[in-house]
C-alpha cells in the first residue's frame, strides 16, 4: 500500500469515525434527561473518551504529527475507553430483554476480569513493540492483538447473542395484531446481527495480516457499533416498559425518534 493511497484510507476512516462521535455526542445531550445511569455513562465515554482519542492517536501517528509517546498515549486511552467501554454499553441495557440476574451478575465480572486481563498487556506491549523495537516483543505485540480482538469480538457476540435469544421469544409472545411491537423487534434483531457482523469483519482483517487496515477501521466501526447501540435503546424504551431513570433516556413514543 503506498503512502498515498494509506493516507486517503486514514483521512477517510478517521473523517468518519469522528463525525459519527460528534453527531452522537450531539444526540446524547439532546435525548437524555437523567445522567446516572450506567448506561449513560458508558456511551458517553466510550464516544467521547473512546472513538476520538483512538481516531486521533491513529492518524498523529501515521502522519506522524506528534511524538511516537504522545500518539500511543492517545491512542491507547482510546483503546481502554472504546473497546472494552462498548461491552459495559450492551451489558447496561441488557436487563431490558432479560431478567437472569445471575446471568446479569456473571456477565458484569467476565466484562471486568478480561479488561484488566487483556488491557494492560496490550497497552505494554504495543509501547514495547514500538520503542524496543526486538523480534520478541513485536511477535508478543501481534499475539495478544489477535488475542484481544478475537476475545472482546467474541464478548460483544455473545451480548449480542443474548439479545437476539430474548428478541425471539419477546417475537413469539407478541400478539399477532400488534404489527408495530414485531417490527420493532425485528428491527432490533436485525441491529444486532450487524453488529455481530461488524465483530467479525475485524477478526478477519486481523487473521489475515492486514494489521494497519483493522486498526484505522476500528474506530470507524466502533462509532457506528456506539450510534447503533442508542438507536436500539431507543426502539427498547418503546416497547419495554421500564422506569424513566432505569435508562436515563427521555421516551419518546413516535416511530420515527430513531
Amino acid at each position: 500500500m503506498s503512502s498515498t493511497s494509506g493516507g486517503i484510507i486514514v483521512i477517510v476512516f478517521i473523517s468518519i469515525a469522528l463525525y459519527n462521535a460528534l453527531e452522537l455526542l450531539i444526540l446524547i445531550l439532546l435525548r437524555f434527561n437523567h445522567y446516572q445511569s450506567l448506561y449513560f455513562w458508558s456511551l458517553l465515554l466510550s464516544n467521547i473518551l473512546g472513538v476520538i482519542p483512538t481516531s486521533v492517536g491513529t492518524s498523529l501517528e501515521f502522519f506522524a504529527l506528534a511524538p511516537l509517546w504522545l500518539s500511543l498515549t492517545i491512542s491507547n486511552i482510546g483503546f481502554c475507553f472504546m473497546v472494552p467501554g462498548q461491552s459495559v454499553v450492551l451489558y447496561s441495557r441488557l436487563h431490558l430483554v432479560s431478567q437472569n440476574y445471575k446471568a446479569l451478575l456473571l456477565l458484569r465480572y467476565l466484562i471486568l476480569l478480561d479488561t484488566a486481563l487483556l488491557i494492560i498487556p496490550s497497552i505494554t506491549l504495543n509501547f514495547g513493540s514500538e520503542y524496543i523495537l526486538t523480534p520478541p516483543w513485536k511477535m508478543g505485540y501481534s499475539t495478544m492483538e489477535r488475542i484481544q480482538v478475537t476475545w472482546f469480538s467474541a464478548q460483544e457476540t455473545l451480548i449480542s447473542g443474548i439479545y437476539i435469544v430474548e428478541t425471539v421469544k419477546m417475537i413469539r409472545l407478541s400478539p399477532e395484531g400488534d404489527k408495530r411491537r414485531i417490527k420493532i423487534l425485528y428491527e432490533l434483531l436485525a441491529l444486532n446481527l450487524v453488529a455481530i457482523a461488524m465483530d467479525i469483519s475485524l477478526i478477519v482483517l486481523e487473521y489475515m495480516g492486514f494489521y494497519f487496515l483493522q486498526i484505522i477501521l476500528k474506530g470507524t466501526v466502533y462509532s457506528v457499533k456506539l450510534k447503533m447501540e442508542f438507536a436500539v435503546l431507543g426502539l427498547l424504551v418503546s416497547i419495554v416498559s421500564v422506569p424513566l431513570p432505569t435508562t436515563g433516556l427521555e421516551m419518546q413514543r413516535s416511530d420515527n425518534c430513531f
